[in-house]
């Protein structure tokens, strides 16, 4: 064979494999997973069975995001069929899906509690959040041979997943934009925000992708469990969900042909979210009225790669000042619609960098992360470190 031809063959395998790769990797996957499932009935009040819900919306969701020829949909079950909660995970991770998004009701023995909240994988001390991972965690208890397969976690302590590896720093900032994108939609439904929140829940563990988990509503609440419940209440929600996801696409990974979002034909005055991340028990105070802060100062960037250390993300605009950062000064902030992202320090020094989140965290902000910037532009701490 001569050299010209052997070249020429060369360059079509080559141009084969290019395409194929660029073509065939265009899809967005989202994994979609409906809590419980056939003998785990997940929380049962006033005959509305969270298991049924679950699996409801989950199937409206799909259904609305297959129309979407961008999209595939991975679903960790689609019937009444009992899955591990670490299987659940390794079928999105199998799938090589963009995002993981779990679907569950709330329930509470106060049956006036409402409203819906989407909760981040996180290591929060805060009582609430920790008794809601509680509560979805002892799941694993009805699984064959737990005891093995999750050695060193008790699912009736969800901080013992504080002990095991993770790779949530990586996902962190973008679960918290999708889980901000699904109150935002449900605020526009005209649903009560609980906000967006952190808990260890072994479920969003062992998911490496941007991961959430929902919380809908209380069934324990009569009137919210009826809508829950319904055909109605179900088809709204879903819909509300699956805008979220095709936003947050959007957003992430350009727009494409049938990336349509529908809008409830009524619209609410929004409803303020809370997204503090925080380590630390919510406590009362008395409220004060402030001064205006000052107007606000554009972030800075360096030219080049910098990093910084992202303390926290809330829809809370605070003045970017020491006594609001346990101390921290060189604070900067960003704002994503209603979502304040506020960061520590600038560095173009990995090494300083990591000592920065070191300081950041001995001053109380354990769940902070590294983030980094190429002249401006968010980029992956791994990129950042290789250039």
């Amino acid at each position: 064979m001569n050299t010209h031809r052997y070249n020429k063959i060369v360059l079509v395998v080559a141009l084969f494999f290019a395409i194929t790769t660029v073509f065939g990797q265009t899809k967005f996957k989202v994994a979609l997973d409906a809590g419980h499932g056939d003998h785990d009935f997940g929380a049962v009040y006033h005959g509305h069975i969270e298991k049924k819900i679950a699996l409801a919306v989950v199937l409206k969701v799909g259904k609305i995001l297959e129309k979407n020829s961008g999209i595939e949909v991975i679903y960790t079950r689609k019937s009444d069929v009992f899955v591990d909660l670490i299987e659940r995970a390794n079928i999105a991770n199998r799938a090589d899906a963009n995002i993981f998004v779990s679907i569950h009701c709330n329930a509470n023995k106060n049956t006036e509690a409402s409203g819906c909240e989407t909760y981040v994988m996180g290591m929060s001390k805060n009582a609430s959040n920790l008794e809601a991972a509680r509560k979805e965690n002892k799941v694993v208890l009805l699984e064959k041979d737990y005891q093995q397969k999750y050695k060193g976690f008790d699912p009736k302590s969800p901080e013992s997943l504080i002990g095991l590896t993770m790779m949530q720093e990586e996902y962190l900032d973008n679960s918290i934009t999708l889980a901000g994108t699904i109150q935002k939609e449900f605020i526009d439904l005209g649903k009560k925000s609980r906000g967006v929140k952190q808990a260890p829940f072994m479920v969003l563990h062992k998911a490496y992708m941007p991961r959430v988990l929902i919380e809908m509503g209380f069934i324990s609440n009569p009137n919210e469990g009826a809508i829950l419940d319904s055909e109605d209440g179900q088809n709204e929600i879903a819909q509300s969900i699956a805008n979220a996801i095709i936003a947050y696409k959007k957003e992430n990974f350009g727009s494409g042909e049938g990336d349509n979002i529908v809008k409830p034909s009524q619209k609410v005055e929004p409803i303020k979210i809370d997204t503090t991340i925080s380590t630390k028990p919510v406590e009362k105070t008395p409220e004060v009225k402030k001064t205006e802060p000052k107007p606000e100062v554009k972030d800075v960037f360096a030219s080049g790669v910098v990093f910084k250390v992202q303390l926290s993300a809330s829809s809370k605009k605070l003045d970017l000042v020491p006594s609001n950062f346990n101390g921290l000064s060189n604070i900067s902030m960003s704002s994503e619609g209603t979502l304040y992202k506020y960061m520590y320090g600038q560095t173009s020094n990995y090494e300083e960098g990591k000592r920065l989140l070191q300081e950041a965290k001995s001053k109380g902000y354990t769940t902070a992360f590294l983030i980094a910037f190429k002249d401006g532009k968010k980029i992956s701490v791994q990129e950042a470190i290789k250039r």
